[in-house]
């Protein structure tokens, strides 16, 4: 087990090393430039008093920030001072991309982790209930409830869920972590108000991914059912409670560890786009503003830790199959 996990380790190594290089290139290669912007700023700014021109200021800014390096160099260069464990300061927010890392990703942490237990509790029931009342009424209302939620796009269904609960109802606000009236409140009416804001974000992720998953479980908990020890654990009168729980869910498992492996990461990456559309300040909110506005150094900061969480996600998998599985061993 150690040597696999050293294996495992190494590769993943590898991958986010190469997986960063090409984030570092294409972010190098952008129409979107933070120095040209700023240069334009300041060109602006400082055409009334006769100052540097936007050719001047463009050059002095590519100087101080390393801009004038070509990709290779410029690479080696980050990842010189990411080992040292200086990941630099970020461009857009100016501060340091740790230090802004830390007060926005508590928000993300939060919504993603609601929104898979969620994801977790409602796709294994319903998909094994499915399963086993297999092309009833209940089966198909189940298919086409999670072909609807795979099909919606995020800005559709986020849409529809302001219009109806924030504009109708007046349930909830359209935007923001906190309402209007947050700094009146004591300690618990701030922490119920984050909460309430927190509401259709959190139903828009879940009722996204539910349906992946639910389809998911149903596929294999059928293929369970139909073995041949299923029907040996039926034949000597079992009853249908313990040949679900004890016999076919643990093996319906298996697969599910797998699938399951990519949720955590996906769930991270996937909800910038919710997060822009709620204007909650999580990581996605604020990785896609440094994007757009071409801030290097925090997008390679969200990129290569957006890499290593979904490496150690995999590499978790892969340990888990000798968990779920005793037929399982790593040599």
């Amino acid at each position: 087990m150690w040597k696999f996990i050293v294996r495992r380790i190494s590769l993943a190594l590898v991958i986010i090393l190469c997986g960063s290089f090409i984030i570092y290139g294409v972010m190098r290669c952008m129409p979107t430039s933070f120095v040209e912007g700023l240069a334009r700023q300041r060109a602006a700014a400082s055409a009334t008093t006769g100052g540097a021109s936007y050719e001047e200021w463009l050059e002095k800014l590519n100087e101080a920030y390393h801009m004038n390096d070509d990709v290779f160099t410029g690479f080696a260069n980050w990842l010189g001072n990411v080992l040292k464990g200086d990941f630099g300061e970020s461009w857009k927010y100016g501060m340091s991309v740790t230090e802004k890392f830390n007060d926005v990703i508590w928000y993300s942490v939060v919504l993603n982790v609601v929104t898979l237990i969620l994801q977790v509790a409602i796709c294994i029931p319903l998909g094994i209930q499915a399963a086993r009342h297999q092309y009833s009424g209940f089966d198909y209302g189940i298919t086409v409830f999670a072909m609807l939620c795979i099909s919606l796009p995020t800005f559709f269904l986020a849409t529809v869920l302001k219009y109806v609960f924030a504009v109708k109802l007046g349930w909830f606000d359209l935007y923001g972590i906190v309402g209007r009236y947050y700094e009146q409140l004591d300690g618990w009416g701030k922490a119920m108000d984050m909460l309430k804001h927190m509401v259709l974000p959190t139903l828009t992720l879940t009722m996204l991914n539910i349906g992946g998953l639910t389809r998911y479980t149903r596929t294999n908990m059928l293929e369970v059912l139909n073995a041949d020890y299923i029907r040996t654990a039926r034949a000597k009168g079992l009853s249908e409670k313990v040949v679900i729980n004890r016999h076919a869910f643990r093996n319906t498992l298996i697969p599910l560890v797998s699938y399951m492996s990519y949720l955590v990461p996906s769930l991270f990456s996937g909800s910038m786009i919710t997060e822009t559309l709620y204007q909650i300040p999580g990581i996605g909110y604020i990785a896609y503003d440094a994007m757009v506005a071409g801030d290097l150094p925090f997008t390679m900061f969200y990129s290569v830790f957006g890499l290593v969480l979904t490496q150690i996600s995999l590499m978790l998998a892969d340990i888990m199959y000798a968990v779920v599985d005793p037929r399982v061993r790593v040599n």
